[in-house]
């Protein structure tokens, strides 16, 4: 995709992706920044975007078994934990016969590298000789090059073969990457292929490992799975271990919730990747296959919507952008003093450790949100420690709103692109053609988003909030008075009275950008919506024209500029949809959070219960099952964390551990009749919640919390003095 320039930009995340889309799905596998997609069969081509991928470059382009000459014929794929799968497939069966007698597992575990385990069983009734052959490759294309189905074969690869291993590298010295394979078996080996010739008895099994190793420069990356070792002790292992046994048990008879919250709670701790220099703290990647790496707004939404499940992702999050955290001006990354990271992409030269990322700063609404997840995290019962390490670097995020942020001094908080190659929108809809007016047309900037004033919002609550607890009563009252006077300027300058809503924005004449969209739903979220003005806002998202049945339309129909399968101009995104949710419930519009608590549940259903990054805005008239968008990341974090916004908006539960209190009101709508939540740790204690229809119970391990059942009074008490 190009942006309004024409410049092609290394960070937009909507270039033409491959089409992933194969007779019954591809597998893909993630552990931290390694990834690996294949077919049915376990077999990677580099026909279609297949291949073992390791610091955004694709270590193995290929990958194929073929047993006496023929491919083999895929029968299941157990996919037994994130990082590992079982694909069971069968021979060609012998002339004249319909059955095959010769079966083949291949036990795959992938992480800094991969371990492949082949059984080939006979279950015939003589001997049968097999010849197995492997043809592997490796063109090292860069991760976007593969998505965007743009490899182009580079000079300067080699392939060779030392010691029975095959061996693909390609350029020399720091810049050089190797990719080895290695057998347990002896084999034949030429360049491309190994190739082993054997008979299997009668209900005989023949097994040969396979090992991928990788080398960035002449460093080795040790890989996590290693022919003939025990994997209980596996990293992989141990953390997915830890991350399921800190989750809540969630029950309830609505199954399609109940399944949505175990698949978030698995896809989530898929997502996680650990800094090797910091392995104490996991934040969350975007997304797989294509972003597993640190956004920084993916990363704080999604570990505010987890909150409910395991507050540490929020911890690591925080602590990592904080460790990012922009000190210079640089113009070709868009740094600046106190701003959170867009982006940071590891290339073929990158070390492991985060560190060793390109950075790109280009988003206007990650800073704000920094300070709203600590200000949330600190309500949650966030340790003085960590609030003492963080609040400094809230501190210069706030210099940066009020300074960098605001570019002319109006009091809004504006993004325009400092560089050519950059992002032309920098909100969450940063496509280049993401936001436009309601005839189509694109605004000039900057632009002043609406869900952007209102993180900001929040973001001066939150450090009012952070004063008054620190006995700053200057500091309070600052940040009280720019919260108050933010609301008042913005409920004047972007209301849409023919619409019924808030202006998509503000152009650089400080025009209202028009156009109807869901972006508005966050402003619900944060609180920046004048109360009497909420029922109006929540009867416009439901309208026909942006709730197509299955979620809010990120665009209205009726705009100009509507598109079904667009990316950000039509389409319905989980994540959107459950801050619409949230934002509805926190003013007390519950029907309107269940209406699309309901269709997203629908959604998900459609998609075996794993909603995709985003999907089609055809209405459900239109078509009865969601439409797919080929593009999008499943699993993708914030749209695994959806089913557990869902879980708090449905509870209504809002803490305030350092005033040890907490608000509980559940409303279920008629398709969930119970609602048990048991086990939740708050901060030092741990809550049991049961709803039975009307009837609700709490149960908490520390009596000295107060448990109040009736809806959290706004945080926004601050500006009144509560």
């Amino acid at each position: 995709m190009t942006d309004t320039g024409g410049q092609p930009s290394p960070w937009d995340t909507t270039s033409p992706v491959a089409a992933r889309a194969r007779p019954g799905g591809d597998i893909t596998l993630v552990e931290g920044q390694t990834f690996c997609i294949s077919d049915r069969r376990g077999d990677m081509s580099e026909s279609f975007p297949h291949g073992l991928f390791l610091l955004d470059t694709r270590v193995l382009s290929r990958l194929e078994l073929r047993l006496n000459g023929h491919r083999l014929e895929a029968v299941a794929v157990a996919v037994d934990d994130p990082f590992a799968a079982t694909f069971a497939t069968r021979g060609a069966p012998a002339a004249g016969t319909a059955d095959a007698d010769v079966v083949v597992f291949r036990r795959r575990h992938i992480g800094r590298g991969m371990r492949e385990e082949i059984s080939v069983k006979n279950f015939g009734l003589r001997a049968t000789p097999v010849v197995l052959e492997l043809l592997c490759d490796a063109d090292f294309a860069d991760l976007f090059e593969v998505k965007e189905s743009r490899v182009r074969r580079r000079g300067g690869l080699q392939q060779r073969v030392e010691h029975q291993r095959l061996v693909f590298e390609q350029g020399l010295g720091s810049g050089s990457r190797r990719s080895t394979l290695a057998f347990s078996l002896p084999a034949v080996v030429e360049p491309g292929i190994a190739r082993w010739s054997e008979s299997v008895a009668p209900g005989g099994t023949w097994d040969v490992c396979l090992e991928v190793t990788v080398e960035v420069g002449s460093e080795p990356i040790e890989p996590l799975f290693r022919c003939g070792s025990l994997d209980g002790e596996a990293v992989p292992l141990r953390r997915l271990a830890s991350w399921r046994a800190r989750l809540p048990e969630v029950s309830t008879d609505n199954h399609d919730l109940a399944t949505a919250i175990s698949t978030a709670g698995a896809d989530l701790g898929a997502l996680r990747i650990f800094d090797p220099d910091h392995p104490e703290l996991p934040i969350v990647a975007a997304g797989a296959p294509w972003f597993m790496t640190v956004f920084g707004r993916d990363s704080l939404l999604s570990a505010w919507m987890t909150l409910i499940a395991d507050p540490t992702l929020a911890h690591g999050v925080l602590e990592t952008l904080a460790r990012f955290q922009g000190h210079d001006v640089d113009a070709d990354t868009e740094e600046q003093p106190g701003k959170i990271l867009h982006e940071m992409r590891f290339g073929a030269s990158a070390g492991l450790a985060l560190g060793g990322g390109d950075i790109y700063y280009g988003s206007v609404d990650a800073t704000p949100l920094f300070v709203m997840l600590l200000g949330e995290l600190r309500r949650w019962g966030l340790d003085d420690e960590l609030v003492a390490r963080l609040l400094p670097h809230a501190a210069r995020a706030m210099e940066w709103i009020e300074h960098f942020g605001d570019r002319d001094g109006d009091g809004y908080v504006e993004y325009e692109r400092l560089s050519p190659s950059g992002l032309v929108n920098q909100g969450w809809k940063d496509s280049w053609d993401g936001i436009r007016f309601a005839d189509g047309t694109l605004p000039q900037g900057p632009i002043a988003l609406c869900e952007v004033q209102g993180y900001v919002y929040s973001a001066y609550l939150a450090s009012a909030h952070f004063a008054h607890e620190a006995g700053d009563a200057a500091g309070y009252e600052h940040y009280r008075s720019k919260a108050a006077d933010l609301r008042r300027r913005f409920n004047e300058d972007f209301w849409l009275d023919e619409q019924g809503t808030y202006a998509l924005g503000l152009d650089g004449d400080k025009r209202p950008i028009d156009a109807v969209a869901s972006n508005v739903g966050h402003c619900l979220w944060t609180g920046i919506v004048d109360p009497e003005r909420a029922p109006v806002v929540a009867d416009r998202l439901l309208q026909r024209d942006l709730f197509c049945g299955w979620g809010i339309r990120t665009l209205a129909s009726t705009m100009a500029a509507y598109n079904p399968v667009s990316y950000h101009n039509g389409s319905v995104w989980p994540h959107d949809n459950a801050l619409c949710a949230a934002g509805l419930a926190r003013y007390g519009l519950s029907a309107h959070a269940h209406r699309i608590i309901e269709g997203q549940l629908a959604a998900a259903r459609a998609h075996g219960n794993r909603l995709p990054e985003l999907f089609a805005g055809f209405s459900r008239d239109e078509l009865p099952v969601p439409g797919a968008y080929p593009a999008s990341c499943s699993p993708q974090a914030w749209s695994a964390a959806a089913p557990l916004s869902w879980l708090r908006t449905l509870l209504r539960l809002d803490p305030w551990i350092p005033h040890g209190k907490i608000w509980v009101a559940p409303e279920l709508p008629a398709s969930i009749g119970e609602l048990h939540l048991h086990e939740f740790t708050l901060g030092s204690t741990s809550l049991d919640i049961d709803v039975v229809g009307a009837q609700v119970e709490v149960t908490s391990s520390d009596p000295a919390v107060q448990i109040l059942c009736e809806p959290r009074p706004p945080i926004s008490a601050v500006l009144d003095g509560g």
